[in-house]
């Protein structure tokens, strides 16, 4: 599943007129970026929510054929459900799990066929080293669990795998993932793992233009 509702706020007035997930840097979408990544995993089975201007991607992304993906689309009511709802809304096409869920706005050069085939918990979450504009980190990392602390840091990437336990008992509706994850932390229920290689949260127009360079200057 790949997260591309959110609106965008950071990004104004470039997402006024067109969603996040289509901004485009080194020539393509973001979106494309994500796609193309997850079918050279083997991952061709993708669900995208949307909200603001959703149309616009479902126009521009189709069923997928061209990036050799199988795209299905969960649409959500004007304010989009947060991440957590968003999931809890598309359950019933994600299955019991793992399955894999990607924030739309990020960018970053992961194999997903790093990631495991099978976990003991709840939830396998892909840490990163603090950037710049969040330099407290979230969550820790130690013998390959994920839990919270006071001490050093590191950030949730979002990327992640799920079980659709983690969200048992929970009404649909708009909420956040992070209270279910700190639950199942408290729990020992969420593994994860720390990625060294390029990663980068474009949420601000000056960040999407940084990736633009970089993506010219290697491509």
């Amino acid at each position: 599943m790949i997260l591309a509702a959110g609106r965008g706020e950071r990004m104004r007035p470039l997402t006024d007129h067109k969603p996040k997930p289509l901004l485009r840097a080194g020539g393509k979408a973001l979106i494309e970026y994500h796609i193309e990544a997850l079918v050279r995993a083997g991952i061709r089975d993708i669900i995208i929510n949307h909200a603001h201007l959703g149309e616009q991607i479902e126009a521009a992304l189709g069923r997928g054929a061209e990036y050799g993906a199988r795209l299905a689309y969960s649409p959500e009511p004007d304010g989009a459900l947060e991440t957590g709802g968003a999931i809890r809304h598309a359950l019933s096409w994600l299955g019991e799990g793992p399955f894999l869920v990607v924030n739309g706005d990020v960018w970053t050069d992961f194999d997903y066929q790093t990631l495991p085939a099978d976990f003991d918990g709840q939830a396998f979450l892909v840490l990163v080293d603090n950037p710049e504009q969040h330099p407290q980190g979230d969550f820790c990392l130690h013998d390959g669990r994920v839990f919270e602390c006071e001490g050093s840091r590191l950030t949730f990437s979002g990327i992640g795998l799920y079980r659709a336990a983690l969200f048992s008992g929970v009404a649909p509706g708009r909420f956040p993932l992070a209270p279910l994850l700190r639950a199942a932390m408290a729990h020992h229920a969420v593994a994860g793992m720390r990625y060294a290689g390029l990663w980068s949260d474009i949420g601000t127009p000056e960040r999407l233009e940084a990736l633009d360079k970089l993506l010219r200057r290697s491509g």
